[in-house]
């Protein structure tokens, strides 16, 4: 069976906003831990725009924060509100901050539970990137283990050395390197950016569904975010308990409730529900330590399969 997965470098424009987006959110909750921020940047030509809700004692200085990460040269529109006193409503009693369905996967066909073909296409991405730290693609296409096609688009290579290069990482029988054209102009000069706009980049590929929410900008409340790391963090445990090999969970929440209106785990190919964890926002924000993390270290180069408490 053939599958396909893509990658993206940190300097692609969404993963620039999916960047910006987060350290925001990091220094909100840096100077109010209890923050509720639900931020969504979108960037490119000179001017980076923030919008969304946010309810905080802290003040940071978010136009600062941007320049810092694009350059002080981008104009930056900053509209951020206070957080719907409807919505408020439900998450002051501990519940969650919006209904959704959030679904986590592990397989035993690599060390880390990812997909090959995911965890093809972001090795190559990331090898590609430590030498040419630009803006750039990768993509995988296998055939069970055989690797059939790589793809790799990078700003500022030349198509020879980076044939040569990506031979050397993975052997395939084809290798389609920059199949537009060579380029220089990439990131925000190129191409306008969306915070929330990789989200199977984010995920596991496009071999395995995902409930759909956006991650970065987002504090735990928005189960968008937590309830997708800990379906993750249940698959894995999941599949070692069972020494499986594939494991999907699927989590439902209706906002203001704090548990779960749906929580089952598929088990090659086998339905249970899922026992012994607190759902809850407070619950998932204890158990995956979630008040710890920097989250802007989680966004750039995929959320899962790289060491985090949701592994």
């Amino acid at each position: 069976m053939r599958k396909t997965s893509e990658f993206v470098s940190p300097k692609h424009p969404d993963k620039i906003c999916d960047y910006i987006a987060d350290s925001i959110l990091d220094a909100y909750l840096e100077g109010d831990p209890e923050s509720r921020v639900a931020i969504e940047v979108m960037g490119g030509h000179n001017l980076v725009t923030i919008n969304g809700e946010v309810t905080s004692r802290a003040k940071p200085e978010v136009e600062q924060i941007v320049k810092a990460i694009v350059g002080a040269d981008f104009e930056v529109i900053t509209h951020i509100a206070l957080q719907s006193p409807e919505i408020a409503r439900g998450v002051d009693t501990g519940g969650a901050g919006d209904q959704g369905i959030m679904k986590g996967y592990a397989t035993a066909e690599t060390p880390n539970f990812m997909p090959l073909e995911y965890q093809l296409a972001r090795m190559l991405c990331k090898k590609i990137f430590e030498k040419y730290p630009y803006d750039g693609k990768t993509q995988v296409t296998i055939d069970g283990e055989k690797v059939i096609t790589v793809v790799a688009s990078f700003q500022n290579t030349k198509n020879d050395e980076l044939l040569k290069f990506v031979q050397e990482i993975i052997p395939a029988e084809e290798y389609l390197i920059n199949p537009a054209g060579e380029w220089t102009q990439g990131g925000f000069d190129a191409d306008t950016g969306l915070s929330g706009r990789k989200l199977i980049v984010d995920n596991y590929g496009p071999e395995i569904t995902i409930g759909g929410g956006s991650f970065s900008g987002k504090d735990y409340t928005k189960v968008d975010r937590s309830g997708a790391y800990m379906a993750r963090r249940i698959a894995v445990e999941l599949l070692e308990k069972h020494a499986a090999k594939e494991v999907q969970t699927k989590l439902a929440y209706a906002i203001g409730k704090n548990e779960p209106v749906m929580a089952v785990a598929i088990i090659d190919g086998k339905e249970q529900e899922i026992t012994g964890y607190d759902l809850s926002p407070r619950g998932l924000r204890e158990y995956l330590k979630l008040d710890q993390v920097k989250f802007k270290d989680t966004c750039t180069w995929g959320h899962f399969g790289r060491g985090f408490d949701w592994k």
